[in-house]
């Protein structure tokens, strides 16, 4: 597989470690302020985008510009989705986004609905969402605890699941789900130990991307489109 990797901060690096040592050709690779046209990825069957809320829409669209199909590891943007949606559509291309590349994460995003669909009704419990990054993170909640709020309250909207955000040391990222009673409490708990298998996610992804077209969600690849 040919890739261009769109920002080159520690997951960019890590996604080109994880790239070469598979035997993948890492053709461009564009940092922060790089020109993004057709001529820097010329050759790439598919870009991977890791870099920041604000830079992401303009990327995406400029991708779908030039033709390339990407996978947008990057949160905090999807307030502008539509516009991003409607270029990849114009253009012809494909974008599979997602907040996580976990698969982990997949799983507890699916346990947390039968979760929250059992609790439907049931008084007597409360439930609220925790979840930990490094200090550096940008975006507060994060696109993972944002996913897990909307899976929840798709799935029992008398509760409102709120969120409490932490931002310190060098967390990769951890989400708890808690569900409190006065006798009992139970949790769903997801910790990354490491950005590995974020990584290794968005290279499935890249690899299932390619030659498609369309808008879709790690969710869908993984699970289809009824989940």
């Amino acid at each position: 597989m040919r890739l261009a990797l769109v920002g080159h901060g520690r997951m960019g690096r890590l996604v080109e470690a994880q790239a070469r040592a598979a035997g993948h050709e890492v053709t461009a690779i564009i940092e922060a302020g790089d020109r993004l046209d057709r001529a820097a990825l010329r050759g790439a069957e598919v870009a991977i985008e890791f870099t920041a809320p604000a830079a992401a829409p303009g990327n995406l669209v400029a991708l779908a510009e030039a033709g390339v199909a990407t996978v947008c590891g990057t949160t905090g943007w999807y307030d502008h989705l539509p516009a991003v949606r409607a270029a990849v559509e114009r253009h012809g291309t494909a974008l599979l986004h997602a907040p996580n590349f976990s698969i982990g994460v997949q799983l507890l995003l699916r346990a947390a609905r039968e979760l929250a669909r059992g609790l439907r009704e049931r008084a007597g419990f409360d439930a609220f969402i925790v979840e930990a990054h490094h200090a550096a993170k940008q975006d507060a909640p994060s696109g993972t605890a944002l996913r897990l709020q909307e899976v929840l309250r798709g799935a029992d909207p008398s509760r409102a699941w709120p969120i409490t955000s932490i931002r310190a040391g060098a967390i990769p990222g951890t989400h708890t789900l808690t569900v409190d009673a006065p006798a009992e409490q139970l949790e769903l708990r997801h910790e990354a130990r490491t950005r590995d298998a974020f990584a290794a996610g968005a290279l499935q992804a890249a690899a299932w991307l390619a030659g498609r077209q369309g808008v879709f969600t790690f969710e869908e690849m993984l699970f289809g489109r009824e989940g």
